[in-house]
């Protein structure tokens, strides 16, 4: 079992801690917990934090504070290259909506850019590849989204566009083959944003597409960042028994969970242990922005199946922040240059 140190990765709990512990230990055994050894075992399975309301974007918490850090001129010169596999490219009228909510229920948004502008900054910064994540909070707005992060990928090749699709919406699969058959490299979900758990049913047909054809998922499927301003209990939809339901149903599915899976990168690990085509990304977990531990013990149990990325242009730190603290995980040259690029090309089959 990889050991992924204290539980600080999990929640930042306060001097509540011991007075909920007995009452979380009451919730993990109605829940059908195995008694935990500790107080460890409530922590990462989620029911100390659910008890005691300590996910990330609670409304007294928010927007949270952004970091004056400064940023570099490009990637360092002693970085391999960098492919970052999850960056944000939406319609102007999106990305100011967007913005709009982070701004209110988040964090302050350092980089306002329109999407060519996104994949230029960061090219002309020496990244090499950027992997273009969107998606639609209604039906209907699928087709467009993915026509347009289509039209972007022929103007710059080295845009790689991924798809999106809203389980259960009317065409869903037809749209999502669309995109596929038009060049899509992936599909891009988000269980929060778009109302649906990846054990519904909706995504069945969806996800077995995918598996027939080989084309990986990125799902932001982890219960953090909740927030109440969510049309969705963030912890009801997500979390890993929920994706771990769906992998039994689609065991072949490339799927690539987003930000640890955070908050629960133990019971993710354990996934990946037993469903080959699971991998994560470390989207702001390595920035100190938000509590995680553990990340080089990750790297270093699946060096093949973690992904960089940064969530770029919606940041409220530098833009390079996280490569420069890749490079001072003390990894080996090899598992670097996996972390940074390699996985991603292998998991996108970027050419």
């Amino acid at each position: 079992m990889i050991d992924l140190g204290p539980v600080r990765d999990i929640t930042r709990p306060g001097p509540r801690l011991d007075a909920g512990v007995e009452a979380a230990l009451e919730r993990h055994a109605g829940h059908g917990g195995s008694p935990p050894r500790d107080v460890e075992g409530i922590v990462a399975c989620g029911c100390l934090t659910a008890l005691l309301e300590t996910y990330w974007l609670t409304a007294d918490r928010v927007p949270l504070v952004a970091l004056d850090d400064e940023e570099g001129a490009r990637v360092d010169r002693d970085a391999p290259p960098i492919v970052d596999a999850h960056v944000h490219f939406f319609p102007d009228r999106v990305f100011e909506a967007l913005w709009a909510w982070f701004e209110r229920y988040a964090w302050p948004i350092r980089y306002r850019l329109k999407s060519p502008e996104v994949a230029s900054f960061l090219l002309e910064r020496g990244v090499t590849r950027v992997v273009a994540l969107h998606y639609g909070h209604k039906p209907g707005m699928a087709r467009a989204l993915n026509a347009y992060v289509a039209a972007l990928a022929q103007s710059e090749p080295r845009i790689v566009p991924l798809a999106t699709v809203l389980p259960g919406e009317p065409d869903a699969l037809e749209i999502l083959r669309d995109a596929l058959d038009a060049g899509a490299h992936g599909v891009k979900l988000h269980c929060h944003v778009q109302c649906f758990a990846p054990d519904d049913v909706a995504c069945d047909p969806l996800f077995a597409e995918c598996a027939t054809r080989g084309v990986p998922v990125v799902m932001h499927a982890g219960r953090e960042p909740k927030s109440d301003a969510y049309a969705v209990d963030a912890y009801a939809v997500s979390g890993a028994s929920r994706v771990e339901a769906a992998l039994m149903r689609h065991p072949t599915l490339r799927l690539c969970i987003p930000h640890f899976g955070a908050d629960e990168p133990r019971a993710f690990c354990r996934l990946m242990e037993r469903f080959e085509g699971l991998h994560l990304d470390s989207t702001m977990m390595i920035s100190d922005f938000f509590p995680m531990d553990g990340a080089r013990e990750i790297l270093a149990a699946f060096p093949d199946r973690v992904l960089f990325g940064t969530d770029f242009p919606n940041l409220p730190y530098a833009w390079d922040r996280e490569a420069k603290r890749a490079l001072r995980l003390g990894l080996t040259d090899d598992a670097l240059a996996r972390f940074l690029g390699e996985n991603a090309r292998a998991f996108y089959r970027i050419d």
